[in-house]
């Protein structure tokens, strides 16, 4: 058994507070998968995973990394059923911060043999999601987004300070020049299943993140019955943490003992 598969975290916040059923244990050994589909979240894009893909590649892994459109639910969830459909067999997907709704859909795909998220929303089949994360503390990044046309980006002051704390200030910089504009609307698509309840599934929380709360994090984990990681990393830990993020995405491919 996996040494991660024992640091699942007994979450501050309980699943009966919030009045939600935690997804049914799962085995405990993860099959062994040949593919990873890496998806990206808000203000971001394919990028963002280029220091977490060497890593896995090196492992013998066939690593592909969605380019999320951000402009709706609808148009995420298709982009990357068009890269699963590409896969050769079994898969582990993995999502970053809002690419955790994209996941939630479409992990149920027979190809996909386990879930990571990296600091990212699980939401429920139907959840309001955005009534959900408000029964935590919002975090400051939140109050730096700035909508134009229906898209929204970060500041430059809330992008660097609070989105990508802990990254090298050289890096940041380069990560605000290419965020990608991300539609204001996809913060409310509800998604139509839960794959987290039938597929085992992996969490990195982020300690010191200011976009999620870290406690927001840890419930969702808690919830999905997760084999958990805590980082001491903002909410790109992708980026400041890599090797860490990769060591749990192994783990979910079955390549770490």
């Amino acid at each position: 058994m996996s040494i991660l598969r024992t640091l699942t975290i007994v979450a501050g916040v309980l699943a009966g507070s919030l009045g939600v059923q935690a997804a049914p244990a799962l085995a405990a050994d993860p099959v062994k998968a040949k593919n990873v589909v890496l998806v990206h979240g808000a203000w971001a894009d394919g990028s963002s995973w280029s220091q977490v893909i060497p890593k896995l590649q090196a492992a013998g892994l066939h690593v592909t990394a969605v380019q999320n459109p951000l402009t709706s639910l609808a148009d995420s969830v298709a982009e990357t059923r068009r890269v699963l459909a590409q896969q050769d067999g079994p898969t582990v997907l993995v999502a970053h911060s809002w690419g955790g709704t994209v996941i939630s859909e479409v992990g149920t795909d027979p190809k996909v043999t386990g879930l990571v998220y990296v600091a990212a929303r699980a939401p429920d089949a139907g959840e309001d999601f955005v009534a959900l994360s408000q029964k935590f503390p919002a975090g400051p990044a939140r109050a730096g987004v700035q909508e134009h046309d229906g898209f929204t980006k970060l500041s430059e002051d809330a992008f660097l300070k609070y989105f990508a704390n802990g990254v090298d200030p050289t890096t940041a910089k380069v990560l605000y020049a290419v965020q990608w504009p991300t539609a204001a609307s996809i913060f409310t698509g509800r998604t139509t299943a839960a794959a987290w309840r039938s597929k085992p599934s992996w969490y990195a929380v982020s300690k010191l993140d200011y976009t999620i709360n870290p406690d927001l994090e840890r419930f969702l984990a808690k919830r999905m019955n997760a084999t958990t990681v805590e980082l001491e990393a903002g909410h790109l830990s992708l980026v400041s943490q890599p090797d860490k993020v990769a060591d749990l995405i192994l783990a979910a491919a079955g390549q770490r003992e």
